[in-house]
């Protein structure tokens, strides 16, 4: 692995840009014609520009930078995009750490950052056949300099509520030292999971594909158990018999492993256990 850049002297500014790609998925069994249309509704009202702007703020927060432009747009029937433009804020000696440690858990549109940006893209959708519906969210962190949208990832997958979450992190271009040796990346990274918090890590399934030699880091996340009350809208498991109970989880999980794995699964297949 590259050795980290902490301790070096640049020859100018960091030209590294650090770019997350990172999409997550929310799934639910809505029955009727009038629930799917509740779900939608209720999707649109939940992920609309200004929660989604808030958010993309916080994370603005987490990874150290300033704000110094928004844009928000809802789309009709649904839908809503977020872009702001970011800088990187002056950082004192010791306040940024690139270490592959955890970054922070939740308390609680689209920006443009100077020579950085984050946006965020929602698609929601269902399927009338089955039942199901997905709802997926795309924010795309590109940085340059020091700060790293690495830290921003417990954040994020907590403020969605992910069902499955697809990451995809990537160090482009290269920084010159004064001795003018290029370095093409400037922390130690193995995995994006070392970025993870252990309570994110007990409540997924994952894979990763890396390819080191190119900075290229993927990782997949699908839920390992869930509560089929949590996945039905406008009805409770209760009110389900037997069969329709095993119907839908089995609806439900034929939905996340397909998500998971990117592409459809024949009859024969087995479901991951979820």
């Amino acid at each position: 692995m590259p050795t980290t850049l902490r301790k070096l002297r640049l020859e100018g500014f960091n030209n590294l840009t650090k770019t997350l790609s990172f999409n997550i998925y929310d799934v639910c069994y809505a029955d009727s014609d009038e629930q799917r249309e509740a779900y939608i509704q209720y999707i649109d009202e939940a992920y609309n520009a200004e929660r989604l702007t808030a958010i993309l703020t916080d994370v603005a927060e987490i990874i150290g930078a300033t704000i110094l432009n928004v844009a928000h747009q809802d789309y009709d029937p649904q839908g809503a995009s977020v872009t702001m433009l970011i800088s990187e804020e002056p950082i004192a000696a010791g306040q940024l750490s690139n270490t592959a440690s955890p970054g922070p858990l939740p308390e609680a549109v689209v920006a443009h950052l100077d020579k950085s940006h984050i946006t965020v893209h929602t698609y929601p959708e269902s399927n009338p056949q089955t039942g199901i519906s997905t709802f997926r969210a795309d924010i795309d962190v590109s940085t340059c300099g020091r700060i790293s949208p690495l830290r921003a990832l417990n954040y994020l997958i907590h403020a969605l509520e992910s069902d499955v979450v697809i990451m995809d992190y990537r160090v482009r271009g290269f920084t010159r030292d004064v001795g003018g040796r290029k370095h093409f990346i400037d922390h130690n990274i193995s995995s994006i999971q070392n970025y993870l918090s252990r309570d994110t890590k007990n409540r997924y399934q994952m894979v990763d594909v890396n390819v080191y030699q190119e900075n290229l880091f993927h990782t997949k996340m699908v839920i390992k158990h869930f509560r089929l009350d949590d996945y039905l809208f406008c009805i409770k498991a209760d009110d389900l018999s037997e069969r329709e109970h095993k119907r839908i989880q089995k609806l439900l999980r034929r939905e996340l492993s397909e998500i998971f794995y990117g592409r459809n699964l024949g009859r024969n297949l087995e479901f991951m256990g979820c």
